[in-house]
C-alpha cells in the first residue's frame, strides 16, 4: 500500500523523510505478528502508528485496545492487564477478566511501557515468550493470542542500566523498533500541519480559517515545540478562536507561543537537555547539585588566588588575564554592576603593607555542606521572600513549575 494513501486514511500530514521512513516500517511489519516498540517524544502521535499496524494486519477484525501504563496505579495494573479472582485482594468482590483475556486474537497497545512495575514486566515477558498468563489470585495458567505493540517516550536502555526495566523484556519488545520523529526534526511539515488544523477549527467554529504570513511561518518553524504535534494543534485552536485578524503575523503569533522557559540558574545546558556526557539530568536536584559544585570550585579558586597575591603581590598583574578574572569582568559588564570602589590597585610597584606577620594565615579550605536538600530548601525560602510569598513568581524565578514548588513546600515543611 502506498504511503500517501496511508496518510490520507489516518489523517497524517507531512512529507519529511523521517516520517515517511517510520510509516514505511509500520506498513511492512503490519502483515506479520512481530512485536513492535515505538519510540518518540510525548505528542508525536505514537498511538496512530499502533492503529495503522493493527488496521493493516490480519487481526484488523478483532479487538484493539490502547492502555496507558502510566495512568494505572501500580497496585491495580496486574489486575487490569491479566484479571483477578474473587477475593484475591481487598475490593475484589467478583472475578474479572483482564485485557489480555478480553482482547484475545486482537492487538493491545501498551503506551508508556517504561512505567510498568518490575513484577508486571515479568508477567508481560511470559505472555510474549509463551502466550501464557495467570490471573491475580489464581494458579491456573491461561493461554492468549495477542499481538503486543509498545511505546515509550523514555530511553528504555537507560532505564535498564538503572535497574528500572528488564533487559530481557526490552529486547523481546523491540523486535522491530519504530522511531517517530519529533516535530522540530520535521520543520518542513509545520506550516502544513498548522494549515490543516486551522481549516478543521474553522469548520468546527463556523469561521474563516486563519492564515500565516512569512514571518509568522518562520517563527513557528524555528520554535522548539516541546509538546510536538499536540502543542501545535492547541496553539492553532487558540489562534483560530481568539485572533480577530485572519492574517496572522509574527507579533500576533508571539502572544500564543510561550516564551522558551530555559534554566534560569547561572549555568548553561545544551538545548537537548543533556550534560556533556550525554546523559539526561534526572531531575532538578541533580541540576542544583551540579550548580553548587561548580560554584564551590570557583570560590575555592578565588580563595587560592587571593592568598597567592598576599604572598607575592608581583603576580597580581599576571592574573589580570586569567580565565576566571576575565569571566568576572564580563559578568560585571553584562549585568551592569556598579564600578568597584576606588581602592589602590594591587600591582608590583605597590606592595601590600600588612600590620604584622601574623596577618597571613595558611590557606585552609573550609568544606561547606553539599547537602542538596538543604541548598534547595534555602533557595526556595529566598525566592519566596524575594517575591513576598507569591508562589507563581517564586516558581518562575526558580525555573520550576508552580505545582513542583507546592510539592516541595510540603516536602520541606516550609511556612510561607
Amino acid at each position: 500500500m502506498e504511503i500517501q494513501s496511508i496518510k490520507n486514511r489516518f489523517g497524517i500530514i507531512g512529507n519529511s523523510p523521517a516520517l515517511n521512513f517510520a510509516l514505511q516500517v509500520a506498513v511492512q511489519v503490519s502483515t506479520t505478528d512481530l512485536t513492535v516498540l515505538i519510540f518518540g517524544e510525548s505528542g508525536v502521535g505514537k498511538e496512530v502508528f499502533s492503529q495503522i499496524i493493527h488496521a493493516l494486519s490480519a487481526r484488523k477484525h478483532n479487538p484493539f485496545i490502547a492502555v496507558n501504563c502510566g495512568a494505572i496505579p501500580e497496585g491495580t495494573i496486574d489486575s487490569e492487564l491479566f484479571g483477578h479472582e474473587k477475593g484475591s485482594f481487598t475490593g475484589a468482590v467478583d472475578s474479572r477478566k483482564g485485557y489480555f483475556e478480553t482482547v484475545n486474537g486482537g492487538t493491545i497497545f501498551l503506551d508508556e511501557i517504561g512505567e510498568l512495575p518490575l513484577g508486571t514486566q515479568a508477567r508481560l515477558l511470559r505472555v510474549l515468550e509463551a502466550g501464557e498468563f495467570i490471573r491475580v489470585g489464581s494458579s491456573k495458567v491461561q493461554k492468549t493470542d495477542v499481538r503486543v505493540i509498545a511505546a515509550s517516550n523514555k530511553d528504555l536502555l537507560e532505564l535498564t542500566d538503572k535497574g528500572r526495566f528488564r533487559e530481557d523484556l526490552y529486547y523481546r519488545l523491540s523486535t522491530v523498533p519504530i522511531r517517530v520523529p519529533a516535530l522540530r526534526d520535521r520543520k518542513e511539515d509545520i506550516p502544513l500541519l498548522f494549515r490543516k488544523f486551522a481549516v478543521d477549527f474553522a469548520e468546527r467554529y463556523k469561521t474563516a480559517p486563519v492564515q500565516l504570513d512569512e514571518e509568522a511561518k518562520n517563527l513557528l518553524i524555528n520554535y522548539s515545540w516541546p509538546g510536538n504535534v499536540r502543542e501545535l494543534k492547541n496553539i492553532a485552536e487558540q489562534i483560530s478562536v481568539l485572533s480577530q485578524d485572519k492574517l496572522i503575523n509574527a507579533t500576533a503569533i508571539k502572544r500564543f507561543i510561550p516564551e522558551s522557559i530555559g534554566n534560569r540558574l547561572p549555568m548553561l545546558l545544551p538545548s537537548n537537555g543533556q550534560n556533556s556526557n550525554g546523559h539526561e539530568f534526572a531531575n532538578e536536584r541533580e541540576i542544583l547539585y551540579k550548580l553548587f559544585f561548580d560554584m564551590k570550585k570557583d570560590v575555592t579558586e578565588l580563595k587560592k588566588m587571593f592568598v597567592e597575591i598576599l604572598r607575592d603581590p608581583s603576580i597580581a598583574s599576571s592574573m589580570q588575564h586569567s580565565p576566571l578574572v576575565n569571566e568576572l569582568k564580563e559578568l560585571r559588564q553584562s549585568e551592569n554592576y556598579p564600578p568597584p570602589s576606588v581602592q589602590p590597585a594591587i600591582t608590583a610597584s605597590q606592595p601590600v603593607v600588612l600590620q604584622n606577620n601574623n596577618d597571613i594565615h595558611e590557606h585552609e579550605e573550609v568544606e561547606e555542606s553539599l547537602n542538596i536538600m538543604d541548598k534547595e530548601k534555602e533557595l526556595i525560602i529566598k525566592a519566596l521572600k524575594k517575591h513576598k510569598s507569591k508562589r507563581k513568581d517564586a516558581a518562575s524565578d526558580l525555573g520550576i513549575s508552580e505545582r513542583t514548588l507546592y510539592r516541595k513546600l510540603k516536602e520541606y515543611d516550609i511556612d510561607e
